[in-house]
């Protein structure tokens, strides 16, 4: 299976290499021989164990869907290290685990100097990841038929999983057609406002993949109000369940403003809108209401859907404002979105299963059980929702206090951490949203790497590997 998902891998480093082919840069061979080795390696490991049991269970589905993503970053890093632009394979793999994961933490200095096709590259890398490489496979390769629903569920991010059709594949198929439509969506509106095509498809595939990656050093911040007010649509759109696309794009509007979830997700967009703009505005802002309104919708979007794209330094809006901004760190978007963060049904869950508690002390021979769309919330799920949360944050304790350790400062450590554990990108302190993580030591940005590919896969998915029972026959 691995072999047969790097024939995708090379696909795309193959399109890599076109567009740097038509743009005359000096990527070309960076791309094209990583593609040929992408491609001669998983045809040699899919040719070697084609007659291989195509049984799978739930712990193979966990294995691949790990190994999955840390190989796709060890091949996509192979470009940048061929063309020089990153020599260290450190960095080479940081960063290209941040695009696979769409966290968008970059190390980068000069993003503009680099080839086109390097850019499209780092682009296409948060596409496929925001969606998810499975889900890819499930729809385009027919082998992956067989056990897909453990593959399928070990990767879509979220306490439960919504299926579009009874079939997986079919699943699979509808949610990257829904993708694929708001990506060229996108492209025709930014282009409208004035983007050029490249910049478009780049900021369009970065955009749905909630990943943040810009082909500008300063990210958003020097676009026109038009074009950060799309991108700003557009990432509150991949914030939401992708199920919920669905019945919008069928114009089943009632089942979307009647689901619970979205309407908790768009009171937190209202109300941390507010609260932001209230704060940018009266601290001497000079540019007038409606930038004060702007750059604080942008941001809480971006946050709250982990894109983290930018359009100003929110470190500049004062403790109340920064505090507000790391609360909302540990958000993430809809279960089912592509954005990272702990999600929003899990606060549900947790807020709802906290109140219910004082009913349970009054009553503690009644059933009370916690209720999301009016339905009765399996007792499995949400004791899985408050295992998870007290996992991401003691995961997110650990993680500071290693930062801490390797020299960072108190708000730099939690600030990288939660960054990376949440796919969002921009942190606080020294890897705040005008600077990058280019000064993080090694061992650091292994660390983070590995945080990066925990908050993806929902911290069991790969933590579960590493637990003795995972291996016991």
């Amino acid at each position: 299976m691995l072999g047969s998902l790097l024939f995708i891998e090379s696909f795309f480093l193959l399109l890599s290499a076109i567009v740097s082919l038509l743009y005359q840069d000096q990527a070309f061979y960076s791309l094209l021989i990583p593609s040929a080795i992408a491609f001669l390696l998983g045809g040699f490991a899919w040719y070697k164990t084609s007659k291989a049991p195509k049984s799978l269970g739930k712990r193979e589905g966990y294995l691949i869907v790990s190994l999955v993503w840390v190989v796709f970053s060890i091949f996509g890093s192979l470009p940048f290290m061929i063309s020089g632009e990153i020599p260290g394979f450190t960095d080479a793999f940081f960063e290209t685990m941040s695009g696979f994961t769409t966290t968008g933490a970059s190390i980068l200095n000069n993003i503009e100097a680099m080839p086109k096709g390097l850019l499209f590259w780092r682009s296409i890398t948060q596409w496929m990841g925001g969606m998810g490489m499975i889900v890819m496979s499930l729809a385009i390769l027919p082998m992956l038929g067989i056990g897909g629903m453990e593959l399928f569920v070990a990767e879509v991010p979220g306490p439960t999983t919504d299926k579009l059709h009874p079939r997986v594949r079919q699943t699979a198929k509808r949610l990257w057609g829904i993708y694929t439509a708001f990506t060229a969506m996108e492209i025709i509106l930014l282009m409208f406002g004035g983007m050029n095509f490249f910049d478009a498809i780049n900021h369009s595939f970065t955009t749905m993949a909630t990943g943040g990656y810009s082909t500008k050093q300063a990210s958003i911040a020097g676009e026109t109000p038009y074009i950060q007010y799309v991108i700003s649509l557009f990432m509150l759109i991949a914030g939401v369940n992708f199920t919920l696309s669905y019945f919008a794009l069928k114009f089943k509007f009632k089942k979307v403003f009647s689901n619970e979830e979205f309407r908790w997700y768009i009171s937190f967009v209202f109300a941390f809108t507010v609260a932001l703009t209230a704060i940018v505005y009266f601290r001497n802002y000079t540019d007038g209401l409606e930038k004060a309104f702007r750059d604080s919708l942008f941001q809480v979007i971006s946050i709250i859907t982990t894109t983290g794209y930018v359009t100003a330094d929110y470190l500049e809006w004062g403790t109340f404002g920064i505090m507000l901004i790391f609360t909302m760190m540990f958000l993430g978007g809809s279960a089912g979105s592509t954005g990272g963060g702990i999600k929003i049904v899990r606060v549900i869950i947790l807020f709802k299963n906290s109140l219910l508690e004082f009913k349970r002390l009054l009553h503690p021979r009644a059933v009370i059980p916690v209720r999301l769309n009016h339905k009765a919330v399996n007792q499995m799920i949400v004791t899985n929702v408050l295992a998870f949360i007290v996992f991401y944050i003691l995961t997110f304790v650990a993680g500071s206090i290693i930062m801490a350790a390797l020299g960072l400062d108190l708000e730099s450590s939690m600030g990288s951490v939660i960054a990376c554990l949440g796919n969002i990108g921009p942190g606080i302190g020294s890897v705040g949203p005008v600077v990058n993580f280019a000064h993080i030591p090694d061992v650091g940005k292994w660390i983070l790497s590995f945080l990066m590919l925990m908050g993806r896969l929902e911290l069991f998915t790969v933590m579960i590997i590493f637990t003795p029972v995972f291996w016991k026959r």
